[in-house]
């Protein structure tokens, strides 16, 4: 308004540009925030702290509770056959899905805790946005 002539700032005068400014203000306002989200998704990448991270500020903001593990935590165990002719013992062992083995599944696995309300499809495209491409990952609820 101070680029106003002194005689033409009247109330009606500085409402009708008011009112021409308000589209150029909103555009400057959504212009600003989409510059800010920019921001943050480059100052976030695929490794994992940055990746929980992202994954914790989006989804569980106050408590923090999403890690990420790795994907193949676990040894196979071979079972012998008959004709191997080897010890039979197998001790305790649990049954897991394939993808939980060494280099059979998946890279990493991200871990959500019971109860955290999310949408599982926002929470994929978060995580196919930072991950690199050739990396198989699982979201699994703890």
């Amino acid at each position: 308004m101070l680029l106003l002539l002194i005689p033409l700032r009247k109330p009606r005068m500085v409402a009708w540009l008011q009112s021409l400014l308000q589209p150029v203000s909103t555009l400057h306002y959504e212009w600003k925030q989409n510059r800010e989200r920019n921001l943050y998704r480059l100052r976030h990448n695929g490794q994992v702290c940055y990746l929980r991270k992202a994954l914790n500020d989006e989804f569980d903001p106050e408590l923090r509770r999403i890690e990420i593990a790795d994907g193949s935590r676990f040894r196979r165990n071979y079972i012998y056959t008959q004709a191997e002719q080897q010890p039979r013992y197998l001790g305790t062992m649990y049954l897991r899905p394939s993808s939980d083995y060494e280099d059979t599944g998946v890279d990493f696995i991200v871990l959500v805790p019971a109860g955290l309300i999310y949408d599982p499809y926002d929470m994929r495209a978060l995580v196919d946005f930072y991950k690199l491409a050739s990396k198989r990952y699982r979201i699994e609820e703890l």
